[in-house]
């Protein structure tokens, strides 16, 4: 959610080039009556923005409104809501917005200033364990002066605060339908978004239409949207291929990618268009477990793991390895992993285990989620299991759950070790370091380091000028790479298919590379 030293990252995360097909005209763009169906394998954990630091996100943004968002382009954060909004003093701790007039939710309440502070005072008050609460850590209070102007008070300088604002986290609830002490759970939204969620049964299908109410910057080119949820990519494509959809969005595999991209007769009329992507995939290791708590255990599995093959085995080049939390095309980003712990080597690894007193294979758990970041999760931690064992000085055991089973388990502390993916809620450092540590992590693993929580990042967010950032960053990713609670494994490419009548493809994804179904539609012609 950021800055203007972050402008070069930020647009590289939302820019997006086309890789195969034709190109995307605009030219039917305003025409009436489109319908768009779009698959995806991530399906959302919740419809309650209270409870939501997932990819729910990305039906969130399609049905709720922000006070500030990111039109497509945009790599700052710009009033969706709210008229205006903007500091008020020069040491960034009051921050204030003037709402739009007359706007209202779906079941006709009105969006004032009281509806939203509201909302986000029941996302502090709820504190959904592994919710957005922790986003805002930087708040004290929430103070309204009259219909239409909101003034959050922080309690320290946070020049970050307006893009946490930008995220669905902070999406706008009416208060008659969502309880101030407890999350909504009837598979229903009110909201103020693009569209009307007119119907939702999970992990099938979201049926949205056009809201003809809102009042925000979404340029609406479809009517009406169709989202499946699929369990497997495969299922996924074959509806494609099918034209049973007319989209995919998240969940294709390595192999489903190099396919529609290079066998072109067997995939006539479809396209492939291409994000840089920032999400990154990494285990956390798990200090109640007593192996996993073990820094000698740790520092083996690092010096063990072989990032290359494992992208080339299971991602073949839609990936690369990632050796830093913060990865390639953000401010701060190092190779620290690797200056530390360098190409693998089983004899670096054997030496400290045996310095620890370790002499027998290392038996640990290993789990992932079988439906949150596609199909290649199972071959992945397979291939981990596989280098782990041969190098003879462990023995894996893998376990996979779906993401909300998942979710739960990691959040209670139950898994010992477990892959966790990360899709930036903004393009900064500190969305790859901050979420991570403290008391109540997104890893639900606490992670209490004084130095990063009560020095670097503070200092950091005092600063306007995110270039100027690095130094803080690159001391906490220090200080990563010598506890190794979090091993980064590697960083990802988004892609989208189509077919060829689908425009908008290439302005679907915002700088949270979440979908923007509002730019998808029909071309009358070819």
């Amino acid at each position: 959610m950021f800055y203007r030293a972050s402008l070069q990252a930020a647009a590289a995360l939302a820019s997006l080039s086309l890789l195969a097909g034709c190109g995307l005209l605009s030219d039917s763009g305003s025409e009436t009556d489109q319908k768009i169906t779009v698959g995806t394998t991530s399906s959302p954990s919740t419809l309650d923005p209270a409870a939501a630091w997932d990819g729910s996100w990305e039906l969130m943004r399609n049905v709720y409104q922000t006070l500030v968002s990111f039109p497509t382009g945009s790599t700052s954060p710009e009033p969706d809501a709210a008229e205006e909004c903007k500091f008020t003093d020069a040491t960034s701790m009051a921050y204030r917005c003037t709402l739009k007039k007359n706007l209202t939710f779906s079941n006709g309440e009105k969006l004032d200033a009281e509806a939203v502070k509201y909302s986000i005072d029941r996302i502090v008050d709820i504190h959904f364990k592994g919710g957005p609460a922790g986003m805002l850590g930087s708040l004290d209070r929430i103070e309204t002066k009259g219909d239409d102007t909101v003034v959050f008070h922080l309690n320290k300088s946070d020049a970050t605060f307006p893009f946490i604002l930008a995220t669905p986290a902070m999406s706008l609830v009416a208060p008659g339908d969502y309880p101030k002490d407890k999350i909504r759970d009837d598979g229903k939204v009110t909201g103020s978004g693009p569209y009307l969620l007119e119907s939702y049964e999970g992990r099938k299908t979201a049926e949205l239409k056009k809201n003809p109410d809102y009042k925000g910057f979404a340029n609406r080119k479809n009517d009406a949207v169709t989202i499946r949820y699929f369990e497997k990519s495969a299922d996924m494509v074959s509806a494609l291929k099918a034209d049973e959809i007319d989209a995919t969005y998240r969940g294709l595999t390595a192999e489903e990618v190099v396919s529609l991209e290079d066998n072109k007769d067997d995939n006539a009329g479809l396209q492939i268009v291409e994000s840089t992507g920032a999400d990154i995939r990494f285990l956390v290791f798990n200090p109640k477990d007593p192996a996993a708590a073990n820094p000698a255990v740790r520092k083996a599995v690092a010096h063990v793991i072989d990032r290359d093959a494992l992208v080339e085995k299971v991602y073949r080049g839609t990936a690369e390895p990632l050796y830093s939390m913060i990865p390639k095309g953000i401010a701060g980003h190092t190779t620290s992993f690797f200056d530390t712990f360098g190409d693998p080597d089983v004899n670096k690894a054997k030496s400290i285990l045996s310095g620890a007193g370790i002499t027998e294979p290392v038996k640990m758990t290993f789990w992932y989620t079988t439906d949150r970041y596609g199909s290649a999760t199972e071959p992945e931690f397979e291939e981990l299991k596989r280098q782990l064992e041969a190098s003879g000085l462990f023995k894996i055991t893998l376990r996979g759950e779906p993401w909300q089973k998942f979710q739960e388990g990691f959040n209670k502390g139950e898994y010992p070790v477990f892959g966790r993916g990360w899709f930036p809620d903004f393009p900064d450092p500190d969305n790859f370091v901050a979420p991570f540590v403290g008391q109540e992590p997104v890893t639900g693993s606490p992670y209490l380091n004084k130095e990063i929580t009560q020095q670097l990042i503070p200092a950091s967010r005092q600063e306007s000028d995110r270039g100027a950032v690095s130094k803080q960053f690159e001391r906490a990713q220090e200080i990563l790479v010598n506890d190794v609670r979090l091993l980064p494994l590697w960083q990802g490419k988004l892609y989208v298919a189509a077919g060829e009548d689908i425009g908008g493809g290439e302005r679907a994804l915002d700088p949270q590379t979440v979908m923007q179904m509002w730019e998808l539609y029909r071309k009358a012609s070819w």
